[in-house]
């Protein structure tokens, strides 16, 4: 099946918040607030410095998948690093070549932005997941992920 693989658009902000929303709960059995992450979505929508949306299509135009983009300035490279974040592809869809599609497209970007790194977390627990993005040609990093809440 082909994919259509586009920006996001405000007219995708419920899509998304929903696709966020079944993301939390699948994958770390959290309810999140549909309201909040609607508002968080559609700031990012409607300001790329907050990230950039990219979202699959079924040929009818159905958003199937969606991911995040946000960017890390390097000082060490003087380039920016892309991170992928909130990856989502309906279940039903999966193992069909729909994130392949929306990789493909963040790296023909990062190519056409002289991006440096691209750079994604993944649940250490998540096997289709880590077994996936290492398909795609992506590696395991050195680095250690450290967090603190405020």
């Amino acid at each position: 099946m082909n994919w259509i693989v586009c920006k996001g658009e405000l007219k995708d902000a419920s899509a998304i918040a929903q696709f966020q929303l079944d993301m939390a709960m699948e994958s770390e059995g959290t309810q999140l607030d549909y309201d909040l992450v609607l508002k968080g979505v559609t700031a990012a929508l409607q300001d790329e410095n907050k990230g950039t949306y990219l979202i699959a299509r079924s040929s009818e135009g159905e958003p199937v998948a969606s991911l995040l983009l946000t960017r890390e300035w390097s000082d060490w490279t003087c380039a920016w690093y892309w991170w992928i974040q909130s990856v989502f592809v309906k279940q039903e869809l999966r193992r069909k070549g729909v994130y392949s599609s929306l990789y493909t497209f963040v790296k023909r970007l990062a190519a056409e932005n002289h991006v440096h790194t691209l750079r994604l977390y993944v649940d250490k627990y998540n096997e289709k997941g880590l077994k996936t993005y290492s398909n795609l040609g992506m590696h395991e990093s050195h680095y250690l992920l450290f967090e603190q809440d405020i």
